[in-house]
């Protein structure tokens, strides 16, 4: 499998190897080293998921602004934000982004799937995937799953705050959704999380047991896949220091996400032969498509002041209140560090004649300003607007062929036009929220508020402050058509042995949060594996 002379030491051959354990590579991995007699590999980049960061769900405030377990990615300059980058967190820990993100279990609407327009990827199609793997703790009807590995349940504690907003948002007429999954996306209420006890359940937590056929390789970063020919067989990686390759009797799965997938892609050979070859990378297949298609959810976010010591902030009084809520939480696992943040929100149209919600809200009970890397002196909250289905479109490339070196990320936030009054008119609607009589005791004011309430204010705000809300895809679509990167069932085109199951797989981003759409597509590879057999 190698050409070059380089000198490896040999990590074993498997039936399957499964590359990156995120979302959706712990449900591949877990799936598949539940049959009998077969053997399974699991790589991730980063290390065991022992961190309190990850286990306790506050702890999200010290993975998301850092490079703890996480890749702490930055974007290509965007022209849109005056060249400004973004900023791009990415779980680098076993689990993977599903144990750094706010826990949040949204799917989208069925009309996300059935518009990918992919046999055997509808709405129809992958329900049953999405109830496989969920347990959830309060609903079970046709649309939800009981006792699968991912807990799904309410809050615990929820803030009083959250309570408050939910009334302001019900009091400018929006309707009240306690269950985002169910027949109607639309709506304000509280989010299901994906917890257990008080503890965060990660796709790690979720999917992987102590198996005597799952061999799970941690600091393990991919480097390149190995071809005898044009079947995938091996992937080369570098642990502590050290070159070393493991195998494939059957096939490899990448499922390294949606900056990663495609970057080990090129690096292999398979992608645009016009950027590969200026690299020296030798091209296995010309395949225009890899790294394209790169979408992602906008997202502007309004600061509010607050005196509420029920708020999260950095003041004595709240530093007295955070050690007893730990001696609280450890007694208990309830109590504010059980919290996700994020805890309220909704789906809401900024036209009564849309079909569909267009606009995603986060209520968080604290302040984030630019990822939670500022740090603010006093309490307050926070209101986030994305828009949920952009028309942008943006690439990942090669930085260079070093396959340590980060990828280049180029979103094009707002390159499409209609993007931009689409948030506009969402901060509109989440400044008349916050406004509300019922968060007055609580709200002294917006922080870094527009100039004024006019369109021009407005946009001028969102191009300075907006950026992702950690959930890019689409960067190896999948498609019947011969330009896509895999086909229906999740094969690399014009090579054997290889697919690929994440976020990157998307044809279009669905009207929500990622990590439950990743798991189900990790479901979903996990079956299309088996009937290879």
């Amino acid at each position: 499998m190698t050409s070059d002379g380089d000198q490896y030491s040999d990590a074993g051959e498997f039936d399957y190897v499964v590359v990156g354990g995120g979302s959706a590579g712990c449900a591949v991995a877990g799936r598949l080293a539940e049959d009998d007699g077969v053997t399974v590999a699991l790589l991730e980049a980063g290390p065991r998921d022992w961190s309190p960061a990850v286990h306790i769900p506050a702890g999200v405030v010290a993975t998301v602004p850092t490079h703890h377990c996480n890749w702490a990615f930055k974007t290509e300059p965007q022209a849109a934000f005056g060249g400004r980058r973004g900023y791009q967190p990415r779980g680098r820990v076993l689990g993977g982004s599903s144990a750094i993100n706010a826990m949040i279990y949204t799917r989208g609407v069925p009309q996300d799937y059935d518009d990918w327009q992919v046999p055997g990827w509808s709405w129809a199609d992958v329900l049953p995937w999405f109830k496989r793997a969920e347990n959830n703790h309060r609903i079970a009807d046709e649309r939800h799953g009981v006792g699968g590995p991912l807990d799904v349940a309410d809050l615990r504690s929820p803030n009083p705050v959250s309570h408050m907003f939910i009334e302001a948002a019900l009091a400018c007429g929006f309707p009240r959704n306690d269950d985002f999954n169910g027949p109607s996306q639309e709506g304000v209420g509280f989010y299901q999380v994906t917890q257990k006890d008080g503890r965060r359940r990660s796709a790690a937590s979720a999917y992987l047991r102590s198996q005597p056929n799952l061999a799970v390789f941690t600091d393990a970063h991919a480097t390149r896949v190995l071809f005898e020919g044009s079947r995938a067989a091996g992937i080369e990686f570098r642990r502590i220091g050290h070159r070393q390759i493991v195998r494939a009797r059957r096939e490899i799965v990448l499922s390294a996400g949606a900056f990663q997938s495609p970057q080990l892609l090129m690096l292999s050979g398979i992608g645009p032969a016009a950027a590969l070859q200026p690299l020296g990378i030798p091209v296995l297949h010309d395949c225009p498509e890899v790294g394209q298609n790169l979408q992602d959810h906008l997202d502007y976010v309004a600061l509010y002041a607050s005196r509420s010591r029920d708020l999260v902030g950095i003041s004595p009084g709240g530093a007295l209140k955070i050690a007893g809520e730990a001696v609280r939480y450890l007694a208990t696992r309830k109590g504010m560090l059980s919290t996700n943040y994020a805890e309220a929100g909704g789906f809401l149209k900024t036209d009564p004649a849309l079909e569909l919600p267009d606009i995603q809200l986060h209520f968080v009970i604290g302040l984030v300003d630019d990822h939670a890397r500022k740090w603010r002196f006093g309490h307050g909250m926070s209101l986030h607007v994305c828009q949920l289905r952009p028309a942008s479109r943006g690439e990942l490339a090669l930085r260079s062929a070093d396959p340590l070196a980060s990828p280049r990320i180029d979103p094009r936030f707002l390159s499409a036009p209609e993007d931009l009054p689409t948030l506009v008119k969402g901060v509109r609607i989440a400044r008349r929220i916050m406004a509300g009589a019922a968060l007055a005791s609580v709200c002294d004011g917006e922080i870094k508020a527009p100039r004024d309430d006019s369109d021009e204010a407005l946009a001028e705000a969102i191009r300075a402050r907006a950026d992702t809300i950690y959930h890019p895809v689409g960067t190896c679509r999948m498609g019947t058509d011969s330009a896509s990167v895999v086909d229906a069932e999740l094969r690399v085109r014009g090579v054997t042995g290889l697919r690929v199951a994440d976020a990157s797989i998307m044809p279009r981003l669905v009207g929500g949060n990622t990590s439950a759409a990743c798991m189900m597509i990790g479901e979903r590879a996990a079956d299309l594996l088996r009937r290879t057999l």
